[in-house]
């Protein structure tokens, strides 16, 4: 005769143990060793630069960017130099501007991928678990990307305009355009990669939303090529003036109209808009599921 199993006391869920050291853990417990605290700003910052400059893309998407700039300013300097052409009233650092318009396509591509990609790969997810805080990570990405491309924009065209004066011999750049071509121009360049990066956060899309980064730039200009109607007459000549091309050469004291933002303007109009783009990526980052 089989002997009946002797029944077993319900099981009672325990209620967990508080964090505690590891010197005072009760024998038979467990304590991690590492203490616990409240996550800060700075380690968002620390976790967004790992992730920056520990990927392929970011070393290949600005190593591009160095090229063109240094590259294009520097073959543009001595074609002029070799030539012997005059260049009159055209300012040394202006022959830097090429390179700069170009090497934004890279920004722009990198600014998109920032936080674009991650919502392609589905990281997003495990980067909103250890930082909870979303707003804190989109603000960890915006200065971590802010800092990076205007340390590096701002160190190449120093480099190039002081290498275009020496191969040119050309008149020392005054101050204020010194200062417009290099730091204005880093600014600039870094606050449209900003931009970027907030039509990836709104688009969540890497393909389109640097597509539509790249129509931002381009096809204002484009446009107005081909409005060749008078009643199109003030809307062409505002496609010029504030096209992104026209406002970047208002930094080297260049204009195609003659007309439109100048010295620092370009710099306020592209703060105004990166602002609205970024509330946008704030809000939408905060509603929107992930």
């Amino acid at each position: 005769m089989t002997t009946p199993p002797t029944p077993q006391a319900p099981y009672q869920q325990q209620a967990p143990v508080p964090q505690q050291n590891w010197q005072d853990a009760p024998a038979g417990l467990y304590a991690s060793p590492i203490p616990v605290r409240r996550a800060t700003l700075g380690d968002a910052l620390a976790s967004e630069w790992t992730k920056i400059r520990s990927v392929r893309s970011t070393m290949w998407t600005l190593g591009v960017m160095i090229v063109l700039l240094l590259g294009l300013g520097l073959l543009a300097a001595i074609a002029v130099s070799t030539a012997d052409a005059n260049v009159g009233e055209t300012p040394v650092l202006s022959f830097g501007f090429f390179g700069v318009l170009l090497g934004s396509i890279c920004v722009i591509t990198l600014g998109v991928m920032t936080i674009a990609s991650e919502y392609g790969t589905g990281m997003i997810r495990t980067t909103l678990t250890a930082c909870p805080d979303r707003a804190r990570v989109l603000t960890a990405k915006a200065i971590v990307f802010f800092l990076l491309t205007f340390v590096i924009t701002t160190v190449m065209t120093a480099l190039v305009g002081a290498l275009q004066t020496a191969i040119l011999d050309g008149e020392a750049p005054t101050g204020d355009a010194w200062l417009r071509a290099t730091v204005g121009v880093g600014l600039y360049i870094a606050m449209l990669g900003l931009l970027s990066l907030a039509i990836g956060a709104l688009i969540r899309h890497s393909a389109g939303a640097i597509t539509i980064m790249i129509g931002v730039v381009l096809l204002p200009l484009v446009l107005a090529m081909f409005m060749f109607a008078e009643s199109l007459s003030d809307l062409r000549q505002a496609f010029f003036e504030y096209s992104i091309p026209s406002q970047l050469g208002a930094f080297y004291d260049t204009s195609v109209t003659g007309s439109g933002p100048s010295g620092w303007d370009p710099l306020w109009i592209m703060l105004g808009v990166t602002a609205v783009a970024m509330a946008g990526a704030y809000a939408s980052l905060e509603k929107r599921d992930v």
